[in-house]
């Protein structure tokens, strides 16, 4: 299927690695010339050459962290009227509500659920205007079934989602489509780390841990991130107007609902 974004221009955040990288890869297989955004400049401009080798398609690596004010100023910089806006950003550290202070929760605000915010505000009118716009925030699957020892993650990223339920009703009829992907478990260096963690604890092999998450899916499997970056690209996709303030669940069926 041709998506109809050849030509269009996008910024997706925290693309270095995993997912993020997954979703410019699969953006930019469509044509779409991206600006990408991390903050280990090194990585990022390795991951921007790549990605141009393989599509052929202009990449700019712009490092920053997009949950500041100067990150997000460099971004936009670099490309002042997105067609697509992909929010992305790692999540708050696990642990005990008891133990977080005031700041860690503004932290974790800030970067899951302001920062989206922000660049929304910046792009979305550019988007009304020209009557074309595609935004996709990357949160988590902990949004339909929150984990316990994520609970800044929980709370900063359901604030995101329904801030952007109310928004996105309100520009839709400007062909302007938000949506959200919660993403499962997939085979990324976040999962590797977490998995290895484990591991060492139990002094088993990291594969084993990976294996265990695989088996507790109904697909037997951890997720693929080009899988993940395709599905982004679909939502980004110039025929999908009419698919509106959806919350994408990419688990693999963990999620037990006749619902999704």
């Amino acid at each position: 299927m041709d998506l109809g974004l050849k030509g269009k221009k996008g910024i997706v955040c925290a693309a270095s690695k995993g997912l993020g990288r997954a979703c410019a890869l699969a953006l930019s297989r469509e044509g779409v010339e991206l600006v990408i955004t991390a903050r280990t400049a090194s990585e990022l401009e390795k991951t921007a050459a790549e990605i141009t080798a393989e599509t052929g398609v202009k990449v700019i690596p712009v490092a920053g962290d997009i949950a500041t004010e100067e990150g997000r100023a460099a971004a936009l910089a670099a490309c002042p009227n997105p067609d697509i806006l992909v929010n992305n950003a790692g999540g708050p550290p696990p642990g005990d509500f008891r133990d977080w202070t005031r700041e860690d929760w503004i932290k974790a605000v800030d970067q899951n659920m302001l920062a989206p915010i922000f660049l929304i505000k910046s792009v979305v009118d550019g988007m009304i205007e020209r009557q074309f716009g595609r935004i996709v925030n990357i949160t988590s699957a902990s949004v339909k079934s929150p984990i316990p020892v994520l609970g800044m993650s929980n709370g900063a990223r359901a604030g995101l989602t329904g801030f952007v339920g109310g928004l996105a009703r309100q520009v839709a009829k400007h062909n302007v489509v938000i949506n959200n992907i919660l993403p499962g478990p997939f085979l990324t260096d976040r999962l590797r780390s977490g998995a290895l963690v484990q591991a060492r604890q139990r002094n088993v092999p990291v594969e084993e841990i990976i294996a265990e998450r695989a088996k507790s899916s109904p697909t037997g499997r951890v997720g693929d991130p080009a899988e993940f970056g395709d599905a982004c690209a679909f939502l980004c996709s110039a025929k999908i107007g009419f698919i509106v303030g959806h919350n994408l669940l990419l688990d693999g069926g963990n999620f037990n609902s006749s619902i999704a």
